[in-house]
C-alpha cells in the first residue's frame, strides 16, 4: 500500500493581492470592515489556515501595517517600466510568485468576504491528484476561470513573465493557453467579490 501524500500547509504558500484601485467602491476595499474585521485581515487569516507562508502583494504596504497580519510578509508591488501602477492583478501575482519556494501557491484577492476556509482546505487536499501538465487548479465560472481564488504551480512563472512581457495583462487570456484542472465549487457565492457599495450591503 503506497502512502497517500497529502499537500499540507507547509508545502503551500499563499499570495493575497491588495493592489486594486477600488475606484468603484470609493474607498480602499482592503480596509472595509466585514463583521468588524477589515477585509484584508480576514482574507489573510483564512490564507494562514491553509498555508504556512502568506505574502501580501501591494503597492502601499504602509497603508496596511496597522492591521493584525501576524506572520504575513509584504511584497511591494512595483510599476513595470514605463507603465502606471494600475497594471492589474496578473502583474502583482507575478511579482509575488517570484518569491515563492513551494510547488503550489494559493492566490486570493483581498475582496472576497464570503471565502470559506473549509472549501479551500478541501481544495488543498486535491492538489496531489492534479495532472502534471496543469499549471493551475481553479474553479470555473461562466466567463472562464476564477483566477483570483485558486492554486498555481510555481513553475508557471516563466510562461507568465513571457506573457506579461508581450503585453498580456488578462488572466483569462493567459490561462487559455495551458491546461488547468477544474476545482469543484458547490456554492459559487463563495467567490462573491465586493466592488461597489451595493455589493458591500450584500456581504
Amino acid at each position: 500500500m503506497g502512502h497517500e501524500a497529502m499537500t499540507t500547509r507547509s508545502e503551500l504558500t499563499a499570495i493575497v493581492l491588495a493592489g486594486g484601485k477600488s475606484s468603484r467602491m470609493g474607498e480602499d476595499k482592503a480596509l472595509i470592515p466585514i463583521q468588524r474585521v477589515p477585509l484584508l485581515e480576514r482574507v489573510c487569516g483564512i490564507a494562514q489556515s491553509c498555508a504556512d507562508v502568506v505574502y501580501v502583494v501591494t503597492p502601499w504596504p504602509e497603508r496596511y501595517q496597522d492591521l493584525l497580519l501576524p506572520g504575513c510578509q509584504f511584497i511591494r508591488e512595483v510599476p513595470l517600466f514605463g507603465e502606471p501602477l494600475a497594471h492589474g492583478p496578473l502583474v502583482g501575482f507575478a511579482q509575488g510568485l517570484a518569491e515563492v519556494q513551494t510547488e503550489w501557491v494559493l492566490l486570493l484577492a483581498c475582496d472576497l468576504p464570503r471565502l470559506r476556509v473549509e472549501v479551500l482546505q478541501d481544495w488543498v487536499t486535491r492538489l496531489d491528484s492534479v495532472g502534471d501538465n496543469a499549471i493551475a487548479a481553479l474553479a470555473d465560472h461562466p466567463k472562464g476561470w476564477e483566477p483570483l481564488c485558486g492554486f498555481y504551480r510555481r513553475r508557471c512563472l516563466p510562461q507568465l513573465l513571457e506573457f506579461i512581457n508581450q503585453g498580456g495583462r488578462s488572466f483569462q487570456q493567459w490561462l487559455q493557453q495551458y491546461p488547468v484542472e477544474v476545482l469543484p465549487l458547490a456554492e459559487p457565492e463563495m467567490l462573491f467579490n465586493c466592488n461597489t457599495p451595493e455589493d458591500l450591503a450584500l456581504s
